[in-house]
């Protein structure tokens, strides 16, 4: 009986289900010749077909416990071939979903290393933010890391004093600021005003040492 070669062409979960189909077929096949044996007074693959004399035995159907005898012999060498099918094709299955695996790590690895030599450099920290302040309406969090704040970066930034000008100079001005969080760059709108609390951003920067 012939069955698809798995090694013919890239194995698919599909085919492997093909293959456990077919051998799930052949050992249906395989019990259902066993009971035609065991419906001929329980003869089995060896008892003997003739009496003590030499005799055809006359208390069963030889034919049909011969053409029984032959099916299975040739649908277990059917079975134990499929068996090796099933073996190989899973075998490159798993081999070939550990290779895609360890490819979508390396790219993924790839692509955080690429995302991190991208990022801004930081220059301070946000260590608070008030509730309801124009900093925490801006979606300022709490170890956002600053990168952008207005016109003040990496470069130029030399300390809070320069931050605190750009305030003053931007109040009811909306403000350009790029963070850092959890290793994503983020931009944000954040306009300097007057609220019900101190000053005009209602959160505390901290520089970041280099």
């Amino acid at each position: 009986m012939a069955v698809p070669d798995p090694g013919a062409k890239a194995v698919t979960v599909s085919d492997v289900q093909q293959l456990l189909k077919r051998k799930d077929d052949i050992e249906a096949q395989i019990k259902a010749y066993y009971e035609v044996l065991e419906d001929q007074k329980g003869v089995g693959m060896h008892e003997p077909l003739v009496d003590v004399e030499g005799y055809p035995r006359g208390d069963v159907d030889i034919y049909q416990v011969r053409t029984a005898r032959h099916n299975i012999i040739c649908l277990q060498n059917d079975h134990k071939a499929l068996m090796h099918q099933v073996e190989q094709a899973l075998h490159q299955l798993h081999a070939r979903e550990k290779e895609k695996r360890e490819k979508d790590e390396a790219e993924a690895q790839a692509e955080a290393r690429s995302q991190r030599q991208a990022l801004p450099q930081p220059f301070a920290r946000v260590n608070a933010v008030t509730p309801g302040s124009p900093a925490s309406f801006s979606g300022l969090q709490v170890d956002d890391e600053i990168a952008e704040f207005g016109s003040v970066n990496a470069r130029n930034f030399q300390s809070l004093q320069n931050i605190a000008a750009v305030v003053q100079h931007s109040e009811g001005k909306p403000l350009s600021v790029t963070v850092i969080r959890r290793g994503e760059k983020l931009h944000l709108g954040l306009t300097p005003k007057r609220w019900s609390g101190k000053g005009l951003l209602g959160c505390n920067i901290l520089p970041l040492q280099r």
